[in-house]
Order: structure tokens, then sequence, then C-alpha cells
């Protein structure tokens, strides 16, 4: 719990970092400029579609009365675009994740490296692709389990946990990978996130929480649509800051537990018997002694002597 509580903080004071803060640009300037293209080509056809799904469900047309006779019928045109929003918003953030895994997450982990870890060997038990496969094939996992779990979502508290706890996940499964690539071997990997996987789930999970905060920036998108050209940008920028920190967070902590495990291995070998001074041994110090010492007593049985 030490270590979690101390790795969080060492993150958050370097998320002040002016090498962090640009690092950030780049994800987001890729984002940005996808998150237009995208917009510019579906946005109004996803929204129109929404509308029209909405409006023909038998479901909710006492809805729209009800909202009608209560002077709320304005909200009607606002519920298409935030379903579009909170449809789009799983898919961003787990983009958005691979961004920072691929793009800032070397990066960092070499800056917390640098800076407090200086002498910890780099071991390299797992290359490039060998991250990419593991992030895209969680990535497939963490889409395939919002699928599933999207007809939950209705359900107000669920909607509030579920996604969370899926971008927990791919978190934990990706930032654990990538900041132990470069300094432990495969075995040490396997062994560090089967010993700290609680910690490391609950980090992944603190992360998924965090990741949902910008959901209130894209829901003001919906209803200020005059800012929403702004507001993305920001929304966008908000999900790099808190996955860059969530790289530093891992790296703290993975480094650190790291260098607490290989400090462990080391142990027993230096309390071998082999490892020191020979138990019964004679160092030089005690063979001057002895000498002196016979050299006195021969002196003294010798007639004459002295």
């Amino acid at each position: 719990m030490l270590r979690l509580i101390d790795s969080f903080w060492r993150a958050a004071a370097y998320c002040l970092h002016p090498r962090v803060i640009v690092l950030s640009l780049l994800p987001l300037a890729l984002m940005v400029a996808l998150s237009l293209v995208l917009g510019w080509l579906f946005w109004q056809d996803a929204i129109d579609a929404v509308r029209g799904m909405l409006e023909s469900a038998d479901w909710l047309v006492a809805a729209w009365a009800w909202l009608q006779r209560v002077g709320a019928g304005g909200l009607k045109s606002v519920v298409a675009p935030l379903v579009v929003i909170f449809a789009v918003t799983p898919l961003l953030v787990m983009v958005t994740l691979l961004g920072v895994a691929l793009l800032m997450t070397p990066a960092l982990t070499a800056l917390v490296a640098q800076r407090r870890f200086a002498a910890l060997e780099r071991r390299g038990g797992s290359n490039f692709w060998q991250g990419v496969l593991l992030a895209l094939g969680s990535t497939l996992a963490a889409l395939a389990a919002t699928l599933v779990s999207m007809p939950l979502w209705l359900v107000p508290p669920l909607v509030l946990v579920l996604p969370p706890l899926i971008w927990g996940w791919l978190t934990y499964r990706v930032m654990s990978f990538d900041v132990l690539a470069a300094h432990a071997s495969r075995d040490e990997r396997v062994a560090l996130v089967r010993r700290h996987r609680s910690p490391l789930l609950l980090m992944g999970i603190v992360t998924g929480f965090l990741g949902a905060a910008p959901g209130v920036v894209w829901a003001s998108g919906a209803l200020f649509a005059a800012a929403f050209v702004i507001l993305m940008p920001l929304a966008i920028w908000i999900y790099t800051l808190v996955f860059a920190f969530s790289s530093m967070w891992f790296a703290h902590f993975c480094l650190d537990a790291l260098h607490a495990q290989r400090a462990a291995a080391r142990a027993p070998h230096d309390a071998a018997p082999g490892a020191g001074p020979v138990r019964g041994a004679t160092t030089p110090g005690e063979v001057v002694d002895v000498s002196a010492r016979v050299v006195s007593e021969h002196e003294s049985r010798t007639p004459g002597a002295g």
C-alpha cells in the first residue's frame, strides 16, 4: 500500500514536468485530427440515425409525450447527441490508450528510470511488436466486453461503473506490460505481475474512473454545440494526460517493485557460505600474530637468548 501511494504522488508530480506536457501533445494532435475527420464525415448521419431509432421506439412514445406536457420537450433534441457521445466515448478512450501506450509510455518510463532507477539493469524481456500484439488483443477483448455490457448501461448505476471497470482492466493489461518491457526479463515480468496483480488492477480501475471524467466535457459539447469544436480537443487532451499519468504511476510502481524483487532474489546468494569469509579460516592478521608468538616462545626457550 505504501508503494501504491508513493508511486501515485510521484506520478502526479511528474505530470508537471515540461517533457511530459510536450509529449502529451503528440497523441492529442493525432486524436484531434482523427476526431475532426470522423466528426465531419459521420457526426450528423449518426445523430440522424439515432434520432430516427428513438422516435420509432414504441416504448419511448409515452416518455416523449410526458416530457412535452411538462414543458421539457426540448430535451428530446439533446438525447440523440448524448447517445452518440456515450457510444463513441469508450472507443475514443481505447484508441487514446493505445496511442499513449505506443507513443508516450516508452518515453515516460525512460524518464522515470533515468531520474529514479538509473542503476536498474535493462534486461529487455519483450520487444515492440509483442507489446503491439498484446495491446491490440486486450483492446479487442475490452471492445467485446463493452458491446456485451451495453444493455446493462440502461441501468443508471451500472453506466457509471461498468465502462471504467473495462477501461481499468485494459489499462492494467497494457501498462503493466509496457513499463516492464525494457527492464524486466519475461520471467521477472510474469512473476511481478502475478505477485502484485491486486494493486496493479486497482491502479487500472482508478485510472479508468479518472478517464471517465472527461465525459462531462463531452456532455457539455452536446448541450453547447457552438463550443463543441473547442471542447472536443480539451476532452481528448484530458484523456491523454490521464493515461500519461497512469503510465508514470505504473512505471514508478513496477520499477520499484522490480528493484525490490531483484534485491530479494540476491539476498540468499549474498548470505550463502561461499559469499563471504569461510568460517574458521585464518586471516592475514591472524597469521602475523601467530608468527610473532612462535618467535617469542622460541627465543625464550633458547639458552643465552637476549
